[in-house]
């Protein structure tokens, strides 16, 4: 039997269709970096924190960043990997639980690039050896700091230039995404996320602070497309015609969140464009709030529409928006010490659904505060109260 929908709430709850993946609604859970995979493998206690979201009703499990088959993908040894097959097992009993939930679950493919060494100060025993080693950097450059929740010392330790990515590191890196796609599938996942926002690898290429190239892979903003593209074109080669393939982007980067890379809607489509042709399925717009206007000073509706509902008229393909769902402090803001105070703006979420901005609504720290909140959602009930103390706290007792 179907459950009941709440008045009001049924833009919520209608099914959605991405090739191979069918979703019952369009409630996602948002990737958030946990790192609590211990040797980078998940366990029964990983899995169970998956497949309890599964279980509360939620449509789409979408998992932390996993580093793909590459040295210098993820910077802290409890960073989860898709990098042979004890992976693959590993993940394979994760799959299998959301499944049995109810559910459904997505990879997302993740190399932070640049932004080494940012998870490394949390990993004591092996931060030495992890800060020893070479970040892939187009350039060889950490970005200009700008607006940022890192210290000026962290700043001062990891921006030191370093050589640019050779023409081999850019081949390793594409494949490397191409064979942790392909063992996504064999773990069991109904398709793949990359993460291509807030400054990591393949958003480096596209900020023009940090691709400063004067071959193939930099110049104007179609060619600094051309990485991220390849990289999605090798995914899609790697999972065939059936399974999704997501992407996540956004404007700003963690080095400095006022960073707009398309300053317009032409150069977003640009950019944009050349990922759909590459075989981009949906398009995940991070940003700061979900109702955030992409381009305030344009005239008319053009000024109202948000970084999702652009990317989705420019390219034609469904979109997903993130940020803010529940709560009224930003993630940035809350990163900056500032509390996370509670706001019920689920009627927006709805009205920016109705009227054509986003197809899925990612939610993040409200899946942390409930893993049921989509029944709460469902039922109109009041919102829980986000606690960063209780619920960011390791998913292990400390050994």
């Amino acid at each position: 039997m179907t459950p009941l929908v709440a008045p009001g709430r049924e833009a919520l709850f209608r099914s959605l269709d991405v090739r191979s993946l069918h979703l019952a609604n369009r409630l996602v859970m948002s990737p958030m970096t946990r790192m609590d995979c211990p040797g980078g493998l998940p366990d029964e206690i990983n899995r169970d924190y998956y497949a309890a979201r599964a279980a509360g009703g939620t449509g789409l499990v979408v998992t932390e960043g996993i580093g793909v088959d590459h040295l210098t993908s993820v910077d802290h040894s409890a960073i989860p990997r898709l990098d042979g097959p004890e992976s693959v097992a590993a993940w394979r009993v994760v799959t299998d639980a959301v499944h049995a939930a109810g559910g459904r679950i997505m990879a997302q493919l993740w190399h932070v690039g640049p932004l080494w060494g940012a998870n490394a100060r949390f990993d004591r025993e092996n931060r030495d050896r992890l800060m020893a080693m070479h970040p892939m950097r187009p350039s060889g450059l950490w970005g200009t700091p700008g607006v940022t929740t890192y210290s000026e010392r962290s700043i001062e330790r990891w921006s030191p230039a370093v050589e640019p990515m050779t023409e081999s590191d850019i081949a390793d890196v594409i494949g490397a995404f191409a064979r942790s796609a392909r063992y996504a599938l064999e773990a069991g996942f109904d398709g793949v996320t990359l993460h291509g926002g807030h400054g990591y690898l393949l958003d480096a290429f596209v900020w023009a602070d940090t691709n400063r190239r004067t071959d193939e892979w930099g110049g104007d903003l179609a060619a600094r497309s051309r990485f991220p593209a390849a990289v999605v074109a090798a995914v899609r080669e790697a999972i065939g015609e059936e399974a999704p393939l997501f992407y996540r982007f956004s404007q700003h980067t963690q080095q400095d969140y006022t960073v707009l890379k398309a300053t317009n809607p032409d150069d977003l489509g640009v950019y944009l464009g050349a990922l759909a042709e590459a075989g981009v399925d949906l398009f995940d717009a991070s940003t700061r709030r979900f109702s955030d206007p992409a381009f305030p000073d344009l005239e008319g509706d053009d000024g109202k529409v948000t970084l999702a509902g652009w990317a989705r008229r420019l390219t034609g393909k469904p979109a997903g928006a993130v940020g803010g769902v529940g709560i009224g402090t930003s993630l940035r803001e809350q990163k900056s010490g500032k509390a996370a105070v509670a706001a019920d703006n689920i009627d927006s979420v709805v009205e920016c659904m109705e009227r054509g901005e986003f197809d899925l609504i990612s939610i993040g720290r409200m899946h942390l505060a409930d893993p049921a909140i989509a029944r709460v959602l469902r039922e109109a009930e009041p919102l829980p109260e986000f606690d960063r103390e209780v619920h960011e706290a390791p998913l292990r007792a400390p050994a």
